[in-house]
């Protein structure tokens, strides 16, 4: 029962040191003069991926490699089918033309270049598989293209609604900062012990735990955000906020952690890479279905069931 505890102490650590990293950081460079739109397509798209990123340091760190990649493979999944599946339910989702054809794309793209290089078995014909540094730097290399197109889109866009950002003493900033990433330190170091123990006693896989829990916990600032977002009827946010942390996830987050040290893919695992894959075309196909470049709420109910048996798939195969 303790570990469950820790776990669940672990996620509050997590979620909050993002929060408070967030509006720290925020506050310290528009202190400095630094622009709103600079601030949200970095330290905010930094912080609200910030479990996940914690979580995966730590897992690559101590080696347990199938807690990195099931909590990337596993967030994916449930970004799409369960958080943007809530968000539509909530309220049907308008979708921008350039997210249609460009982003969402990316993020198909993102995760088909990790299902071609954890292939290595059958297109090297190799013993086993697995992302290698190699891998990891060019999935960053990918992201940093990502930022550059992002932030040419928004400066050609202009000053987003950034703007509200709350101005604090220095020092209180900077405590913030601290405060922020000794949370996430230590929530991410909880997360990773406590969720081995439990696949341990359970006599699970640690790729279930990294799939399941850990993935629908660090994903809980997602949920968060586009839920709300939903509700205020600001479509941009909730549809933009879940494209961008899964491109976040694949290229940034999968690229650190095999850089830190190379992740064994099996072909179990696999499965879950075909599952994001499907996830994310049927993302794309559903925006002409329907309503055009809209996410209606049959359709989210659709991806909240199809979210539900792939959990009790994983969790009875």
């Amino acid at each position: 029962m303790i570990e469950y505890i820790l776990l669940i102490a672990g996620f509050v650590l997590l979620i909050k040191g993002a929060d408070v990293l967030v509006d720290g950081a925020s506050s310290f460079a528009r202190k400095f003069g630094i622009s709103a739109l600079v601030i949200g397509l970095t330290i905010v798209a930094f912080g609200t991926s910030a479990p996940e990123l914690i979580v995966n340091l730590f897992a690559s760190i101590q080696g347990n490699t199938d807690i990195a990649i099931g909590n990337i493979l596993g967030s994916n999944i449930a970004n799409i089918l369960l958080i943007l599946g809530i968000s539509a339910v909530i309220y049907p989702l308008a979708i921008q033309k350039g997210t249609v054809f460009k982003e969402i794309p990316l993020s198909l793209l993102a995760i088909i270049a990790v299902a071609i290089m954890a292939n290595d078995m059958i297109l090297d014909g190799r013993v086993s598989s697995e992302l290698t540094r190699i891998d990891g730097l060019i999935l960053i290399a990918f992201f940093v293209i990502f930022l550059y197109y992002t932030f040419g889109i928004s400066k050609a866009e202009g000053e987003s609604e950034q703007g509200n950002i709350k101005e604090r003493p220095i020092f209180k900033s900077v405590l913030m900062v601290i405060g922020g990433l000794a949370a996430l330190t230590i929530g991410g170091k909880l997360v990773v012990d406590t969720a081995v123990l439990i696949a341990v006693n359970l006599g699970i896989s640690q790729a279930i735990i990294g799939l399941t829990i850990v993935a629908v916990g660090t994903s809980l600032p997602e949920l968060a955000t586009s839920a709300v977002a939903a509700y205020k009827k600001n479509a941009d946010i909730a549809v933009g906020n879940i494209v961008g942390s899964n491109i976040f996830n694949i290229f940034w987050i999968l690229g650190m952690s095999a850089v830190i040290n190379p992740l064994p893919f099996s072909n179990l695992l696999m499965r879950d890479v075909l599952m994001t894959v499907i996830a994310t075309l049927l993302l794309f196909l559903f925006m002409f279905v329907g309503k055009k470049h809209h996410l209606e709420r049959w359709q989210g109910v659709l991806f909240i069931l199809i979210y539900i048996i792939y959990i009790l798939v994983i969790i009875f195969q």
